[in-house]
């Protein structure tokens, strides 16, 4: 019998924790998957204005709803909360990264040749697919228009995403989007499923389940086989114990934070490149339970170059309601634009969205929030214009130079709390090479672009696609972990997530996260 509770304890179930779980659960192990948040299904998922749509991590007993926002004093992150992870928020991009992303910043046995089966095993897995050309929205039709105009017609492409689609939907038919149209099936994974109907809701639950989140495929094959998955148990603290691990976690049920803990052989982590690593930077200078940890813990945090750009058209609708939120792209990773490697995105947001808009346009008050809900609104002032509102999305390679950290508040002082420091200027050319391709896209096509005065007035940004914190290195020197996700310094503690890719691949990077977590788990599995 083991001197331990479980084999292996798997801190979230994001896009690397469900890998990790899936995979040492198919090996025979005893696997804890210790998620934060709740449990979701198209019953729960939030709809209504005083539906739990936010989490706190300050009261997380009291508010454990859909979405992290964590806002830093310049970056705001947003982060899923619940089983799956990321996976139930993302714009279902699934996409792996250019070969040249590996030329630099990673350890050498980290190439694209290495992952390369491991990005194939995932989008398997994931059940991959392009929008089927007898679906193609409003939006995608407006992308491949602006690419040709701009000179960039051999540059875009659909893109693979993590959506069910069926072939013989009919996008322009009566009724179309409505929910009785999606076809039921079972899924490889014996769940139930259904195909996209272009309900525009990816990011908020995808209500017919045509969306293939991880509680359908990779968490689904882990408690197939025996792993078990505990919602609503935020992890506090990690302890050595032995040669293995006692993890303390805080219990959220009835509006209470109840303490309890369990030990493992080995313990990985899959929170995030925010979960992760606070829960290192805690155990390191407020526990004092891993003090070895390394000194770049927190260090080399990146927001993957993530920005957009409503644009407003007079004569043209868009419906960026309809559809999935992302399916195309135009690829500039070259740096054959300004000498920046940028990824431009179609964008799209769901109905529930454009009602929140539509309230808070013109919103009055101090503050940058209503100035921005002002500036909008006179953007979209003339009828209802957000039905022509174009959102350029795009991702690019920015100069991953933030930092985490715990300081003391002075209201306070007796506490520890996450800080950032994100020093806008050496990634401020590549936001701005991001504008003007979108100011260039929308003059191609006749449209008014707004640019967000968060950043031309603050310097403030958001991100959904946070990375580092943890990064890989060879040594403690230069990295938090080994290229297999070992933390440096002990012996069975990993991260597998987000936190550990040490710079902006300038892409979606769920496949490349992922794909690292399969190859760690395998070369870890062989080990055993």
């Amino acid at each position: 019998m083991s001197a331990y509770d479980f084999d292996v304890v798997v801190v979230g179930s994001g896009f690397g924790g469900a890998v990790s779980a899936c995979r040492f659960a198919e090996h025979g192990m005893k696997v804890l998957v210790l998620e934060r948040g709740r449990r979701w299904s198209p019953e729960t998922y939030p709809r209504a204005p005083d539906d739990p749509w936010l989490w706190d991590q300050d009261a997380p007993h009291l508010f454990n709803g859909w979405a992290d926002l964590r806002t830093f004093e310049t970056m705001w992150v947003a982060t899923g909360a619940g089983v799956g992870g990321g996976s139930l928020i993302y714009a279902n991009i699934s996409v792996p990264a250019e070969p040249g992303a590996f030329a630099r910043g990673w350890p050498p046995a980290i190439v694209y040749k290495e992952l390369q089966p491991y990005y194939e095993r995932v989008g398997q897995m994931l059940n991959v697919q392009v929008l089927p050309d007898n679906q193609l929205n409003p939006r995608f039709k407006l992308m491949r228009e602006a690419a040709e105009k701009c000179g960039w017609g051999n540059r875009f492409r659909k893109l693979p995403i993590a959506v069910t689609f069926d072939p013989d939907f009919v996008l322009d038919a009566p009724g179309a989007r409505d929910d009785r149209n999606s076809k039921h099936h079972r899924n490889a994974f014996g769940r139930e499923q259904g195909t996209c109907v272009h309900c525009g809701n990816c990011d908020i639950g995808c209500q017919v389940r045509a969306k293939n989140t991880l509680d359908l495929n990779y968490l689904a094959a882990a408690e197939d086989h025996g792993a078990e998955i505990k919602p609503l148990h935020l992890v506090m603290k990690l302890e050595p114990v032995g040669t293995g691990w006692r993890v303390h976690a805080d219990r959220l049920t009835d509006r209470r934070r109840t303490a309890c803990s369990v030990t493992a052989q080995r313990v990985v982590l899959g929170a995030g490149s925010i979960g992760s690593t606070e829960i290192l930077l805690r155990c390191r200078d407020e526990y004092r339970t891993l003090q070895k940890l390394s000194s770049r813990l927190g260090c080399g945090w990146a927001f993957n170059g993530d920005f957009v750009t409503p644009t407003f058209f007079k004569q043209r609708r868009i419906s960026p309601t309809h559809g999935p939120t992302i399916s195309c792209a135009i690829d500039l990773l070259d740096y054959s634009f300004e000498g920046q490697a940028l990824f431009i995105e179609d964008g799209g947001i769901p109905n529930l969205a454009t009602d929140f808009l539509r309230r808070q346009l013109g919103r009055r008050g101090p503050g940058i929030l209503p100035r921005l809900w002002r500036e909008l609104g006179r953007a979209a002032a003339e009828d209802d214009r957000l039905e022509s509102m174009m959102p350029w999305f795009g991702q690019a390679v920015d100069a991953a130079d933030g930092r985490m950290y715990l300081g003391r508040p002075w209201f306070a002082p007796w506490r520890h709390i996450l800080k950032m420091d994100w020093p806008y200027k050496r990634s401020a050319p590549v936001v701005n090479s991001m504008i003007e391709v979108h100011r260039r896209l929308s003059a191609a096509t006749g449209g008014e672009p707004f640019i967000p005065p968060t950043w031309t007035d603050f310097r403030r940004l958001i991100t959904p696609h946070p990375l580092g914190g943890c990064n890989m290195g060879i040594t403690p020197a230069d990295g938090v972990v080994d290229a297999d996700g070992k933390v440096f310094g002990y012996e069975n503690l990993y991260v597998m997530d987000g936190a550990v890719v040490p710079r902006a691949i300038g892409l979606n990077p769920s496949r490349t996260i992922a794909a690292l977590a399969e190859r760690n788990v395998e070369r870890l599995c062989r080990r055993a």
